[in-house]
């Protein structure tokens, strides 16, 4: 990653083979620019930069004063494009620390030692970014040894502290609407499929569009970063929302394949009556009574499945008692029942997803600010 800054570059240095005239009472003289042709100069150049720019607009940037004391004072200005390695695991609450450093080009440090001024050595106005807070500027020493030699090295380290507003109302508070109107399809009813499916596939999708829309600015790293966490959290809740989601339609769609089934064999079947008091819950067994006719019970409470045959349903009863009208009656009453059971299961799943779903986000949520948003190295580093 880079970096611009717009910078003022002062040095000074001792030149004694300069003097200062005896008829001047200022305490410095402005000498031409032509100057630096003729007398030496430091060879600093920014060792991380990329470009660096002369500023000419509308006069050359640039100035040489002589002290009394015979101290030159070389004033620029300059625009760089600086590298700076930038880590993103903790986007967006990262911290980035950028450095500026200026070393000798051709001089040891038998020759030549860059120093910071001790009273100004650096002066920073304020400075306004659209994502960033400049928190703190540090001053240093950065010399280092080559083969050839300790080549003097300065620096000055920039950190930066990013803003939190513009990603809390464009990622974090669309991401939890987007999650939390997931949770409508739980208070639908199981039968309407469609309704329940599309909400799910329609948060999954959104929530993928926006992860790709907040990564476009930022270079593809192979560390998973926080900002991703928190979505993949999202896309969690609502993937296994989307699975019972999912699981209710298909018990949505049984429901009506075993209703109109019913249907079928009541029609086939002549003017067959079942009873609402065919428990919800439990199956049907088969009871012989004495005289060889099959009787039939209703789960566990041994109730009697109740039916009305007329017609042909009753002329068509064999010598054993039984009658296809009355094998019809008792399939459609274990198909009730089978029913009524998968419909009240899945009406438990939908109450408990209410109060699980909800609780588990807020959860997941609570841990992500408590352990990504506390920079805990610096708490630890403060308390040790």
């Amino acid at each position: 990653m880079t970096y611009a800054a717009d910078i003022f570059f002062a040095q000074s240095w001792m030149e004694h083979r300069l003097r200062f005239p005896s008829n001047m009472s200022s305490d410095y003289r402005l000498l031409p620019v032509s100057w630096l042709n003729n007398i030496w100069q430091p060879d600093s150049y920014f060792k991380n930069a990329k470009q660096v720019t002369f500023q000419e607009m509308t006069i050359p940037n640039h100035y040489i004063w002589l002290h009394h004391d015979k101290t030159i004072l070389y004033m620029v200005k300059l625009t760089l494009v600086l590298s700076c390695a930038m880590n993103f695991k903790r986007y967006p609450h990262d911290t980035q620390k950028c450095a500026m450093k200026i070393e000798s080009i051709s001089y040891t440090t038998d020759d030549l030692i860059f120093v910071w001024d001790p009273k100004v050595p650096l002066v920073v106005d304020h400075i306004e970014l659209p994502q960033l807070d400049l928190v703190k500027n540090t001053t240093g020493d950065c010399t280092q040894q080559y083969a050839t030699g300790n080549f003097t090295c300065v620096q000055v380290v920039f950190t930066f502290k990013r803003r939190l507003g513009y990603y809390l109302f464009h990622t974090y508070i669309p991401t939890c609407l987007i999650v939390i109107m997931s949770w409508i399809s739980f208070w639908v009813r199981p039968e309407a499929v469609p309704a329940r499916v599309t909400l799910g596939v329609t948060s999954l999708l959104t929530l993928t569009t926006q992860h790709s829309n907040s990564q476009k600015a930022l270079p593809p790293v192979s560390y998973i970063k926080y900002a991703l966490v928190n979505i993949i959290l999202g896309d969690i809740v609502d993937s296994e929302e989307a699975l019972a989601k999912h699981a209710g339609g298909v018990r949505s769609s049984v429901f009506a394949h075993t209703s109109k089934l019913l249907y079928k064999n009541e029609t086939r079947a002549g003017p067959v009556q079942i009873s609402s008091s065919c428990p919800r819950h439990g199956h049907l067994v088969e009871d012989s009574s004495e005289n060889g006719s099959v009787r039939h019970r209703c789960g566990a409470t041994g109730t009697k499945c109740p039916a009305a045959v007329a017609g042909a349903g009753a002329a068509a009863g064999g010598s054993s008692g039984t009658s296809p009208a009355g094998v019809t009656v008792t399939k459609s009453c274990q198909q009730k029942a089978r029913y009524m059971e998968r419909r009240e299961r899945a009406l438990f799943v939908d109450k408990v997803s209410r109060v699980v779903f909800p609780t588990s986000f807020l959860l997941l949520n609570a841990i992500y600010w408590l352990v990504y948003t506390i920079e805990w190295e610096d708490v630890i580093e403060e308390y040790a």
